[in-house]
């Protein structure tokens, strides 16, 4: 009995090696390796598994930790900085527990999210701590030089990492889109420069001056490491301010801090929009303040999110099942009250606020649009949505949306003298007027012959009236008087010009106060450079405010647009 159970545990040793697939059986051969004359696998059967070494200082613990404030100091890969200018920058938050409260309390909706991403990147989770350094963790921080969002990124910087930038919306600001665009941003920068310190420095200061730096160094005979080069003082205490804010977490009961609890898990989920749907509807439907709506989609400008444009949005976590469960119930026609629409030409705002049934007032305050100002062609502005089924708005509309707006030359009413020999065609190209829309004003043909001392009607910009004024007086104050009579704009024309007049007055009070309108002002100084042919081509009909005709403004009017003060605004960019 007992020798045939050892046959039997033989035979059944002896066929499982036989089974075994692709193996030679040769027990000195490297596992995935196969020597030659070795058997090839079969059709079916396995394929040998490629051993890869995992380099890394240390074993990965295995329990997940509940707390995020524990997870991030595992991921700490960043060499240490210990210089007296990390202990002045820990000194400073030392000194501030409240403000560490602030921004460690607002830093909670979005800091799992950076930490995620960092890791599956192998990027050392130290870098998750840079938005305290940069905007306190407020996705709505806007700096002296214009960058913006939590990450800080500059116009230009932002475009060329596909941050979109338009009157819609603004990706410097989205917590996805900018987190993703940082860290490509420091990857590039650790890349070329292949040490951390040196890509936050980059990072601060921009790489062409770091590199520019490191050659100086070099051609001195001088080190190239971060605490070698000379720089700017914000980006000499950049990094020490990153290190200080890292050692305060790594050890908050050595500072005093107490860090508010994050838990190790997600904050927000992402939701998908199919529809075009208002800010404060998608807050109700979420059952979430419409301030915390903001907060986790800080890139929106407008009131309303367009759904070709924005086809994702956050909620917090337990609110998105809520969110899609109300949206389900909702009427579709009533989710937006706004929508996008393209000016089709040189338009005023109260005609297309006129058009879509609103004031003139609300639609200029929705679209930031200062007084006296035409909307220029191709301008995207936010109209009321009219009621009942509504197309939603077309992805190039919101993608590429732009406002843009010219001065509205005022034009007036003037009667100038016919000289000897005069047609209207002559006396039109005097004053650099389209010989047919100086005919219609007249009701006479282009080529019709006038007698001398014949009184001509023309449209002039207010200016250029005044200069053809005093330029048909001469020195007789007889005359002179007959023409300002001539001149004077009545009726609806007078009331329309002095409407305008006081708006005009009122702009360059705003202006000279320093108020927001200086860019505008500043636009409308440099449209009227161009002198005022264009301005005029979009008058229509010979009234005091504007015309739809094709009526150009007087060299007068282009010297008094010149005259004009002009605003720049410079700024400094960070990166």
């Amino acid at each position: 009995m007992k020798w045939s159970y050892l046959l039997a545990l033989t035979a059944s040793v002896w066929l499982a090696g036989c089974a075994a697939p692709g193996t030679s059986g040769d027990a000195s051969s490297p596992f995935g390796t196969t020597k030659p004359g070795a058997r090839q696998p079969a059709s079916g059967d396995m394929s040998p598994v490629s051993v890869t070494e995992l380099h890394s200082n240390g074993v990965a613990p295995l329990d997940a930790p509940a707390d995020l404030w524990v997870r991030i100091r595992r991921g700490y890969a960043m060499p240490d900085l210990d210089t007296d200018l990390v202990r002045q920058q820990e000194a400073w938050y030392n000194s501030r527990p409240d403000y560490i409260q602030r921004m460690t309390e607002r830093s909670r909706m979005y800091i799992f999210h950076i930490v995620e991403e960092l890791e599956l990147r192998g990027m050392p989770t130290e870098l998750a701590l840079l938005p305290y350094i940069e905007s306190a963790f407020n996705p709505q921080a806007v700096s002296s030089a214009k960058a913006a969002g939590m990450w800080q990124f500059m116009p230009a910087t932002g475009s060329s990492f596909d941050l979109r930038q338009n009157m819609l919306r603004d990706d410097r600001r989205d917590v996805i889109a900018s987190t993703r665009a940082a860290l490509d941003y420091l990857q590039k920068l650790h890349d070329r420069f292949g040490d951390w310190h040196l890509a936050l420095a980059a990072y601060n200061w921009g790489q062409g001056n770091v590199n520019r730096a490191i050659e100086r160094n070099k051609a001195a005979g001088l080190g190239t490491g971060y605490l070698d080069l000379n720089m700017p003082a914000e980006t000499r205490n950049y990094v020490p301010k990153l290190q200080a804010v890292k050692n305060i977490i790594a050890r908050p009961e050595s500072y005093g801090a107490i860090l508010p609890l994050i838990e190790n898990h997600p904050f927000f989920d992402t939701v998908d929009i199919t529809k075009d749907i208002d800010v404060d509807v998608a807050a109700r439907l979420a059952e979430v303040r419409v301030e915390d709506f903001r907060a986790l989609n800080p890139s929106f400008r407008k009131p309303v999110i367009f759904a070709a444009g924005t086809p994702q949005v956050l909620l917090p976590w337990n609110n998105a099942v809520i969110f899609n469960r109300n949206l389900a119930q909702a009427d579709a026609q009533s989710l937006a009250s706004w929508t996008a629409w393209v000016a089709p030409s040189n338009m005023p705002s109260r005609e297309v606020a006129s058009r879509f049934g609103m004031d003139e007032e609300s639609f200029r305050e929705m679209n930031s649009i200062p007084r006296g100002m035409l909307i220029k062609t191709g301008s995207t502005v936010l109209v009321k949505r009219s009621s009942g089924a509504a197309p939603a708005v077309a992805s190039h509309v919101v993608n590429n949306a732009q406002l843009s707006y010219t001065p509205e030359i005022v034009l007036r009413r003037t009667s100038v003298r016919a000289r000897k020999g005069d047609t209207i065609a002559s006396v039109a190209g005097r004053y650099d007027l389209p010989a047919s829309t100086v005919a219609g004003w007249n009701k006479r043909p282009a080529n019709a012959s006038l007698k001398r001392g014949q009184a001509v009607v023309l449209y002039l910009p207010v200016r250029a009236a005044a200069a053809a004024a005093a330029s048909e007086a001469g020195n007789s104050p007889r005359s002179k008087s007959r023409v300002e009579r001539a001149s004077q704009p009545s009726g609806r024309e007078a009331a329309a010009s002095g409407r305008n007049a006081r708006h005009n007055k009122a702009e360059a009070t705003s202006a000279r106060s320093g108020s927001g309108r200086s860019t505008a002002n500043a636009k409308s100084a440099a449209a009227g450079k161009s002198g005022g042919k264009a301005a005029a081509k979009s008058a229509a009909k010979p009234t005091a405010q504007s015309t739809k005709g094709a009526a150009k403004s007087a060299p007068a009017a282009k010297a008094a647009a010149q005259s004009s003060g002009k605003s720049t605004a410079k700024a400094k960019g960070k990166h």
